[in-house]
């Protein structure tokens, strides 16, 4: 399968936004309880900068999933830290868009100035764990029931990826 990762459009939004909406109503990979809005994901899609981009990943001229760095935190002692997120349409599981998406994130982060880039996940989801340590990304704590969806409590595995350990 040969994906193209690109930087995404607000023509690409309407894709984002149904791969996204499945994950809120289906799983536990996203905290978010209600779908989102188009003017949400609009609004969402233009507050980025160049140090939080947003990309998809294109099959056979369909986007097939996206990914984004978004800021960790609002203060500017963490400018040069941005969490990770990862989303799949899940008729395309396990054949590596996933992978070329973070793949292509870490590049983008470290071309962007980046010297951290995080990772939270609900530990349920396995996969989305060990794709991260496949991409060196280490373990650093578990926060235990912190969210509430589905009716259950939900752990988040935080893991890092330091860009640059030399400075």
């Amino acid at each position: 399968m040969s994906v193209l990762v690109r930087p995404a459009a607000e023509a690409d939004l309407a894709a984002v936004r149904a791969i996204y909406n499945h994950y809120v109503a289906h799983s536990t990979c996203t905290f978010q309880l209600e779908p989102d809005t188009e003017a949400e994901r609009l609004a969402w899609f233009r507050r980025r900068g160049p140090t939080h981009p947003v990309t998809v990943a294109e099959f056979d001229g369909a986007v097939v999933g996206w990914a984004a760095l978004s800021a960790w935190n609002s203060r500017c002692a963490y400018a040069r830290t941005a969490e990770a997120s990862v989303y799949v349409h899940p008729d395309h599981h396990r054949r590596g868009v996933g992978r070329t998406l973070l793949a292509d994130l870490i590049v983008r982060g470290r071309a962007a100035g980046l010297h951290t880039i995080v990772g939270g996940t609900c530990t349920e989801h396995t996969a989305s764990l060990a794709l991260q340590a496949a991409f060196g990304f280490r373990q650093i704590g578990v926060l235990r029931e912190v969210g509430h969806k589905f009716g259950r409590w939900l752990d988040v595995a935080y893991t890092q990826l330091i860009l640059d350990p030399a400075t």
